[in-house]
C-alpha cells in the first residue's frame, strides 16, 4: 500500500485542481461548453508528470517502467474517480439545472442523459490517464540502447 500513496496524493491534489476548474468555469456559465472541458487533459497530464517524476525520484535506481507506469495511472484514476464522483454530485444535487442546460445545448433526444454523461466524463479521464502515463514514462524510462563507452575510449586512447 505504501507503493500507492504518492501516486494517490497526487491523484487527490489533481482531482482538487479540476474541481476548482469546474467550479471557476460554473462562475462564468462557460461549464456547460464542452470545448473548455479539453484544459481538463492538461491538468491531468501535468498532475500525472509530477507524480511520475517525483516517483522517480523517491525510488531513483529501483525506478523501472512498470513502476513508474502504475504511479501515473494511480494518480490518473484516482484524479479521474474523485471528479466523476464530484461531478454527478454537482449536476444531480448542486445544480440540478444543469444536465438540462448541457442536454438543450448539445443534445434534445436522450431520455437517459444523466448516465451517458457520467459514463463519458470517467471514460475520458480514464482513456486521458492512460495516454499520457504512456507517453510520460517515455521521457522517464531508461534506454538500453545507448551504450556508454568506457572514458579511456571518448579520450582517444
Amino acid at each position: 500500500m505504501k507503493q500507492f500513496a504518492l501516486p494517490i496524493r497526487f491523484g487527490v491534489a489533481t482531482s482538487g485542481c479540476l474541481v476548482a476548474y469546474f467550479l471557476i468555469l460554473s462562475l462564468f456559465d462557460l461549464h456547460t461548453n464542452v470545448f473548455y472541458s479539453l484544459f481538463n487533459g492538461v491538468i491531468t497530464g501535468f498532475g500525472i508528470y509530477e507524480a511520475i517524476k517525483y516517483y522517480k525520484m523517491e525510488k531513483q535506481n529501483s525506478f523501472d517502467y512498470g513502476k513508474g507506469f502504475t504511479a501515473g495511472l494511480v494518480t490518473g484514476f484516482v484524479a479521474t474517480f474523485i471528479f466523476t464522483l464530484f461531478f454527478a454530485l454537482y449536476a444531480t444535487e448542486i445544480n440540478i439545472a444543469f444536465l438540462q442546460e448541457l442536454t438543450t445545448v448539445w443534445f434534445n433526444d436522450f431520455k437517459n442523459f444523466e448516465g451517458i454523461v457520467f459514463f463519458t466524463v470517467a471514460i475520458m479521464g480514464f482513456v486521458t490517464s492512460l495516454v499520457l502515463t504512456l507517453s510520460f514514462m517515455q521521457l522517464f524510462k531508461t534506454s538500453n540502447n545507448i551504450r556508454k563507452k568506457p572514458i579511456s575510449n571518448r579520450m582517444g586512447l
